[in-house]
């Protein structure tokens, strides 16, 4: 497991400790819960003139995922490790089907208020879709929460891709760019994460992957990257030059998924290249040293050291400060999920944009509010127990707890008692790493 945070009954934050150690200090009366994530427990006394050490916090931004892990530089040891899942994709499609709605209400001339098609003409120098501002927002939440909870003294994230053709040649330019040394190690790590890791043809994993032309270049077929995919050694040979019409022409369900999944857009790496630098800017205004690293390195970092591919150990391996010797034994990460905090709409519409339910009532319901994690303890009747799980609250006081198992329905409030209030993300636990000679087995299929 993680370590656990420690704050000292002034809130000020002292080195983390191994788990047992919490354990202890929790059963022998001289700490107590202070958050439930990142777990962090509160001394019940002062700590005069503590000896903190200096952590590292790294970063691997992604388009839907951002690795997070918390470093300490001089023992190579691993604090914390997390992977923050962002809502992006939902943001874009909330705002897509609010503004369908009303462009509808538009046409059947049945809403009051005039189209403001030209109201962002003067868009503030760094603006930014709300479905990218919010990845921005999410990690520098976790940052300035990771600050509080431990001495965070620099910040390490990747920024850039390598330029191996650049570092070559300062003049290189043109066609002579595009086919140099960087295409084709971008476009492999590319197919890899945009097929899976599978075999495009019979789904094949685990296993060394080749980089295949779907339409042959016998035939015509060109080295765009919407012509690339990813087949093992058996079902590349038995292609050869077919088109891939006629060698998939009994299956017809994989050939239309294959030419559906080509076709996509690259907008993870555009989302990613667009958030990039605002995230560094960003964190440039916490006042703490940068470094950056680029993506080749953090690959270089992990492959050296013999760790598999996992959004928190890319960012681990993140710059030049890396450790020679990376402690990640016992470690599981927290897997945290954007829920973001409700919607501003006072009541859902029907298909023709008017309302089709009754405003919403009030947010918090005797102390709770939908979303946050309480525990209830039932002393007597049929639903006599102990309930761990968020809720959902509702006007009358009987509530319905949601736990991992089970959901129950009816639960007074007077029952309950708040253990995490409700902060926009929702958590789980992580898997441990796997065995040394699984990892070798994937690390084989990225170097095809």
């Amino acid at each position: 497991m993680s370590n656990v945070f420690v704050v000292d009954t002034y809130q000020r934050p002292l080195n983390p400790v191994h788990p047992g150690r919490a354990r202890i200090l929790l059963s022998e009366g001289k700490a107590a819960v202070f958050k439930r994530y990142p777990f962090t427990i509160i001394l019940k006394i002062e700590v005069q003139e503590p000896a903190v050490q200096p952590l590292r916090i790294k970063l691997d931004p992604g388009s839907k995922t951002t690795g997070l892990a918390i470093v300490n530089d001089a023992t190579g040891e691993v604090v914390f490790a997390a992977e923050l899942s962002h809502r992006g994709q939902k943001i874009k499609a909330a705002l897509d089907d609010r503004r369908t709605v009303r462009r509808s209400r538009r046409q059947r001339k049945t809403r009051y208020r005039k189209p403001r098609f030209n109201n962002r003409k003067n868009k503030k120098k760094g603006w930014l879709p709300p479905s990218l501002e919010s990845r921005i927002a999410n990690v520098l939440t976790w940052v300035n929460r990771m600050s509080r909870s431990c001495r965070i003294t620099a910040i390490s994230m990747e920024l850039v891709r390598f330029d191996m053709q650049l570092m070559q040649n300062a003049e290189v330019s043109g066609v002579e760019y595009q086919q140099g040394t960087l295409a084709g190690y971008e476009i492999r790590h590319y197919l890899l994460e945009k097929w899976d890791r599978t075999c495009s043809y019979c789904g094949s994993k685990d296993m060394p992957l080749q980089i295949e032309h779907i339409q042959p270049r016998a035939n015509g077929g060109t080295n765009r990257i919407s012509n690339l995919c990813l087949a093992c050694e058996a079902c590349n040979t038995a292609k050869g030059t077919l088109d891939i019409a006629v060698f998939l022409k009994k299956k017809p369900e994989v050939l239309k998924r294959i030419q559906s999944q080509a076709k996509k857009p690259l907008k993870d790496a555009a989302a990613v290249n667009a958030t990039r630098w605002a995230l560094f800017e960003r964190l440039k205004a916490t006042g703490l040293p940068i470094e950056c690293g680029s993506g080749g390195l953090t690959t270089f970092n992990r492959t050296t050291r013999a760790f598999q591919k996992t959004h928190w150990l890319d960012a681990a391996n993140v710059g030049k400060s890396t450790p020679d010797v990376l402690i990640v034994k016992d470690i599981v990460p927290v897997l945290i999920t954007a829920t973001g905090h409700g919607s501003r709409q006072m009541c859902r519409p029907d298909r023709y944009g008017f309302p089709r339910t009754s405003a919403k009532g009030n947010k918090k319901v005797k102390g709770f509010q939908t979303g946050d994690i309480i525990k209830a303890i039932v002393t007597t009747g049929i639903k006599k127990g102990t309930y761990i799980g968020r809720v959902a609250v509702r006007s009358s006081g009987s509530f319905t707890i949601v736990t991992s198992t089970q959901t129950i329905q009816g639960i007074s409030y007077r029952f309950c008692r708040m253990v995490h209030h409700s902060d926009g993300y929702s958590y789980t636990k992580g898997s441990a790493l796997l065995p040394m000679h699984e990892c070798r087995g994937i690390r084989a299929i990225e170097k095809r």
